[in-house]
């Protein structure tokens, strides 16, 4: 089953949008702010401890969101403060940026589930994979009775998946 609409997962993934391994690294947050999956594929210097680099990415993406909803300019309702936590959905939607050394893609679920990848600068636009992605994580870890919703994720299966994919992708 597919949640974000189209077919099957397992028969056919989006396309790759580039040639190689580009893929950084990539994070999966819940709506709280935990960092439930951390994976690493090509990066080449590490500067923070794990605690601080997650606290920092989610920091990042709370106050991109933040900001582009406020920016919005098709919002006429009520905006709120600038830093006000919003509902999944609302707002001005942010999917990705891109800085001359990597570009960070995002998408956030219905259900508050925050992915993010990180790439190579020239990676194309990774939306249809993130969802993807998404779909992998459904079927490979919310379906699997043995995970407790929150806790940090230690499905073999859906790592291996995973890796292939993101190593096709970027």
């Amino acid at each position: 089953m597919q949640f974000f609409g189209g077919s099957e997962i397992s028969p056919s993934p989006p396309a790759p949008t580039a040639s190689g391994n580009n893929g950084h690294m990539m994070y999966v947050f819940n709506r709280n702010g935990v960092c439930l999956l951390y994976r690493e594929w090509n990066r080449p210097l590490r500067t923070l401890d794990a605690q601080q680099d997650h606290k920092l990415m989610f920091g990042l993406l709370f106050s991109l969101k933040s900001l582009t909803a406020k920016m919005d300019p098709t919002s006429a309702a009520e905006k709120g403060n600038l830093g006000m936590p919003q509902l999944p959905g609302q707002g001005c939607s942010f999917h990705s940026f891109r800085t001359n050394t990597y570009k960070l893609s995002f998408m956030e679920s219905p259900s508050g589930i925050k992915i993010i990848l990180v790439t190579h600068p020239r990676t194309g636009d990774l939306r249809e994979s993130l969802k993807y992605i998404y779909n992998l994580y459904v079927e490979y870890v919310v379906k699997n009775p043995l995970y407790t919703p929150g806790s940090p994720i230690r499905c073999e299966l859906f790592n291996t998946t995973l890796d292939q994919y993101v190593r096709g992708i970027a």
